[in-house]
């Protein structure tokens, strides 16, 4: 194992404040064991696809000034193979720049920035951090972004994604439903559709294979109920299931109608999932949270509630080793 230091000491006062806004985000220590001799994955954002705080929400930033809450990314996941030196991104954010460098202080590649990106759908927290590949930015070069028929198109046909692909940017990899695509010897990882509001693509969830080790990643779905699929059993089936946790309640949203955003409600989940072991309720990690829900302070009631049910509650920084 390796130590991922934290320090700011010698890093320039801007650079380093907005280290601190990031590293404050991990939860609880300032330090994190980094695998070197096994895949492991890192989470490198928690929120729904706008951030923590969101733009304009004047009592969000008023409470990161007088740090009573934390600034937190959108979700995403890295998947690193430190044996092979290789990692891969799970979904590409607005945070982009922020979260590839979490990734640069836990892992390398031989493939700068990194050796794929896995897209799960055309919402704005999810794919518009494309845009630093493009020459305005980093100029990359046949980054692999692997993405479904109807996503593949809507990067095609267009702007200014489109420039990405005419430019050699990225390189689209097609992907098939509940096809798996094989990273190397120990990874794989296979895309399945799940419900969702899919205006400009379909929207899937990804199940990653880690050697034996299964992880299933689903930040966006429609409720449980109008899934094809049994989440019972597939947390059942899986060692670990990163799930959909955008809002806590109903009426979360004053004066909006949240039938028009379906997302299973956390006291949904919760209670569907009452049915599991202790020890299959413990593979559940809530993440994605939209900036109303209360689970963005760890210590909330409804935060200390899903602990107490034994379920668990992802944070930036987080290591996942198997």
């Amino acid at each position: 194992m390796k130590i991922a230091p934290n320090s700011t000491l010698k890093i320039e006062p801007l650079l380093a404040l907005f280290l601190f806004l990031f590293t404050a985000c991990s939860e609880p220590n300032n330090q994190r064991e980094v695998p070197t001799d096994n895949p492991f994955i890192v989470v490198l954002g928690v929120a729904q696809d706008a951030g923590y705080p969101q733009a304009g929400q004047k009592q969000e930033w008023e409470l990161i000034k007088e740090r009573s809450a934390r600034p937190k990314n959108a979700v995403a996941l890295g998947l690193v193979d430190p044996t092979t030196k290789q990692r891969w991104l799970f979904e590409a954010t607005p945070d982009f720049k922020l979260q590839l460098q979490m990734l640069d202080d836990v892992s390398e590649t031989n493939n700068y920035p990194m050796d794929g990106i896995f897209l799960t759908h055309a919402h704005i927290g999810h794919y518009t951090g494309l845009i630093h590949l493009g020459r305005e930015v980093m100029g990359t070069s046949s980054v692999p972004v692997y993405a479904m028929p109807k996503m593949k198109a809507f990067l095609e046909e267009n702007g200014p994604w489109s420039q990405l692909v005419d430019l050699n940017n990225i390189e689209i990899k097609p992907q098939q439903d509940s096809i798996a695509i094989q990273l190397n010897n120990s990874v794989s990882v296979t895309p399945f559709t799940v419900p969702h509001r899919d205006e400009f693509s379909e929207t899937v969830g990804y199940e990653i294979r880690i050697k034996d080790k299964s992880i299933v990643f689903i930040p966006d779905i429609d409720k449980w109920s109008k899934w094809n699929q049994d989440i019972i059993e597939v947390i059942r089936k899986s060692d670990m299931a990163l799930l959909d946790a955008s809002f806590f309640k109903n009426g979360e949203i004053p004066g909006r109608d949240m039938s028009e955003i379906p997302h299973p409600f956390v006291e949904e989940s919760m209670s569907l999932f009452g049915k599991l072991s202790d020890e299959d309720k413990a593979k559940v990690y809530f993440i994605h949270f939209n900036h109303t829900n209360p689970m963005n302070f760890s210590d909330s009631d409804e935060s200390k509630l899903v602990r107490e049910k034994g379920f668990k509650i992802a944070y930036e920084g987080q290591i996942l080793e198997f």
